[in-house]
Parts: structure tokens; sequence; C-alpha cells
């Protein structure tokens, strides 16, 4: 049976950049949805962990293209994706060798994701929205996304 699940953002993380946020909604429903996987199985589920990586790479990819059309310098910031996705990566290859436990890279994958929205991603989209070029299509448009989960 399929359920209608609501966004799971926390409402303390929207950053009013639309795009950004859907991208922010839909990695959490992806880490909890791993999460319910990993709770039922007790081993990281390979195409999902590929399809958060894949996600995280795309999302990376929309903030630094964000920035370059407003103009704002992101150096630093894309050296923190590059960091984020192969420390991941590693830890992702830690669990899939038996080294690391999948609980732990979980929390690790949580802690991380809300600590990056809120340190790196907070800063930019403040930065994207006092600039006058950056119109966000619609601002609420982020917080109608709605999950069907199966």
């Amino acid at each position: 049976m399929a359920i209608l699940a609501s966004t799971m953002l926390p409402e303390a993380l929207v950053l009013d950049v639309p795009e950004i946020d859907s991208q922010h909604e839909d990695i959490f429903f992806q880490i909890e949805s791993l999460k319910e996987s990993c709770l039922e199985s007790n081993a990281l589920p390979v195409a999902a962990i590929d399809r958060l990586l894949a996600s995280l790479a795309t999302h990376f990819a929309t903030e630094e293209r964000l920035a370059r059309e407003a103009g704002i310098y992101f150096s630093d910031h894309e050296q923190q994706h590059r960091d984020s996705l192969a420390a991941i990566k590693r830890a992702t290859h830690g669990v899939q060798q038996g080294t690391r436990d999948v609980f732990c890279l979980l929390r690790y994958l949580e802690c991380w994701f809300e600590r990056h929205i809120t340190d790196a991603d907070r800063p930019l989209a403040e930065r994207l929205n006092r600039t006058p070029a950056f119109r966000p299509a619609r601002p609420d448009a982020a917080r109608e996304f709605r999950y069907l989960v199966a």
C-alpha cells in the first residue's frame, strides 16, 4: 500500500530558495528511506546509496550554478562539496567492506547534511536572496512537494 508522506525538511532548514529547498527535501527523504531500509535488513542497499550520492552531486552542481549566476564567490563552499562527497564515499566503502557500521554511516549522513545546510547553504541562500538579479520562480514552491512512498 502506498502512503503519502508530507514534507520531511524541518522548517528551520528551509532557505527560501525553492530549487535548493526542493533538493534538500528530496535528500532528506532519501536519507529517511535509507534508514528504514537499513533497519529492516541491517545492510546498506547499494542502489539507494548510489541514488543518494547522485542526488548530492546534482544538488551541489545546482548550488554552484546558482552562485555562479549570481556572481557569488563560491570556491570554499565548492571545496566543501568535494570533501563531503569524498568522505561519504569513503564511509560507504567502509560499510561495504565491513569495517564500518551501517548505522554509524546513517547517523553521520543525517548530522552532516543538517550541519551543511545550516553552516554552508544558509549563508549562500541569504546572499542569493539579497542579489537583485536572483529571482526564485515561486518562494513557496519547495514546501509543496509530497512524496509517494511504496
